[in-house]
């Protein structure tokens, strides 16, 4: 379980496109408190979807080969299947002439505390955050280790975003320049970075979900 929940935290954090927006959030007006309010709003989703796993387990994982055990990996390889599909499509495609910023994107500026929060949930990767928390019903809460392992996948998977936050608040003269570099930097390197997350990670949860099938 450890395992999992680092790759695919790991994944949820490098994602191009909520980075992207998150950085345009921060260089707006008043960007620190919309930021937070987007931060905020992406870390409680990863929390509720694990918090409701463990609501339905009770806090034990499922027996080996019964019926939600069983459940929970074929729907870990059928995310994992559609994660290989559409890396392997935008692959296919090959790099695609730069393009400008979607035009929802430019608006960021302008918006609300609360649409920063609601564009932290939508911009959830939710295939991978359905992957974590499907994993999350192997955690065996009897021990201090699993409640660790899930805060700590929960901080990973928001680690670039605090790190940016962070960034911006403690030191706002240089954050911006920084910051925009690294937009521009994301912006030239996404399609690579969606096919390259999306195939290692679908292809890491196909395999294990196969081996744990047929094991």
């Amino acid at each position: 379980m450890v395992l999992d929940l680092v790759l695919i935290g790991t994944a949820i954090t490098l994602g191009p496109l909520h980075n992207t927006a998150f950085i345009l959030l921060l260089s707006a007006s008043r960007g620190v408190r919309k930021g937070l309010a987007f931060l905020l709003a992406w870390l409680a989703c990863l929390v509720l979807v694990v918090a409701g796993v463990v609501l339905l387990t009770g806090g034990q994982p499922p027996a080996r080969n019964t019926v939600p055990s069983t459940a929970a990996l074929v729907l870990k390889l059928v995310l994992g299947l559609g994660m290989v599909w559409y890396g392997e499509r935008k692959r296919r495609q090959g790099p695609r002439p730069r393009r400008k910023s979607p035009k929802w994107m430019a608006r960021l500026d302008r918006v609300s505390g609360w649409t920063a929060a609601g564009l932290g949930v939508l911009l959830q990767p939710w295939a991978m955050v359905a992957a974590g928390g499907l994993t999350a019903m192997q955690a065996d809460l009897s021990s201090l280790a699993a409640y660790l392992t899930l805060i700590g996948y929960c901080l990973l998977a928001t680690s670039t975003l605090l790190a940016m936050e962070l960034y911006a608040t403690f030191r706002p003269a240089g954050a911006e320049a920084e910051l925009d570099r690294l937009r521009r930097w994301i912006d030239g390197h996404q399609d690579q970075a969606v096919v390259s997350i999306s195939l290692l990670l679908g292809l890491w949860l196909v395999g294990k979900s196969i081996f744990e099938l047929v094991g």
